[in-house]
Parts: C-alpha cells; sequence; structure tokens
C-alpha cells in the first residue's frame, strides 16, 4: 500500500490541487477535537451506511488520500478501497497526530 508523510500531504493541501480526493474514516466526536479542511468524514464504525455510496461519492481513478489518528484505520480503509477497484489510494502515514506535530501546531494532539 502506498504511503504519504504528512509533510508531503501539507504541500499537496497548500497547492490547491482540487483532483485529491481526501477522506477522514475517525469519528464524528474525534473531528471535533481535530480536523483538517477538505476532508469528507467516513467514520469506519459507520460503514453499513456509507460503504454502497463509495463509488458514487468518488472517483476511483483519482487520487485518494485516507488520514486517521494514527495510520492504522486509513490503511484499513486503503486496503477496502483498492478492493472496489480504486487505483491510486494512498495512507496517510501518521495520520492528523503527527500532522499536529510535524506541520501544524495548531491542530490540537488528542
Amino acid at each position: 500500500m502506498n504511503q504519504i508523510s504528512v509533510q508531503e500531504l501539507a504541500q499537496r493541501l497548500s497547492s490547491g490541487d482540487v483532483s485529491i480526493q481526501l477522506v477522514d474514516v475517525r469519528e464524528p466526536q474525534e473531528l471535533e477535537l481535530a480536523s483538517i479542511e477538505g476532508f469528507v468524514n467516513l467514520p469506519l464504525s459507520q460503514f453499513a451506511e456509507w460503504g454502497d455510496r463509495v463509488p458514487t461519492l468518488f472517483n476511483p481513478q483519482a487520487e485518494t488520500l485516507v488520514l486517521c489518528h494514527h495510520g492504522i484505520r486509513s490503511a484499513q480503509m486503503c486496503q477496502w478501497l483498492i478492493a472496489q477497484g480504486f487505483t491510486n489510494v494512498q495512507n496517510i502515514s501518521g495520520g492528523i497526530d503527527a500532522y499536529s506535530v510535524l506541520v501544524d501546531h495548531s491542530i490540537p494532539q488528542y
């Protein structure tokens, strides 16, 4: 599975590239604590509610970056997306925790 560092994510976000798809698989209460603008929230615990809609929500050929707290749940989502036919999926290594430490200190750690 492909990985992208939080520093690379920051560069991509600052470039204004609108072609990338951003998915955050954390829970809503986690988003209240810390979030990055532009991500679509698909909590893994609510998979039954959104799983069948993913092909209509996202382009399987577009670059898709997946975020969670540390990178474990996002890796699971990446594997699932690849199994669904997504061709350009990247796990954000270290998750939002690493992003808050290495890129944007204004994002709270939890």
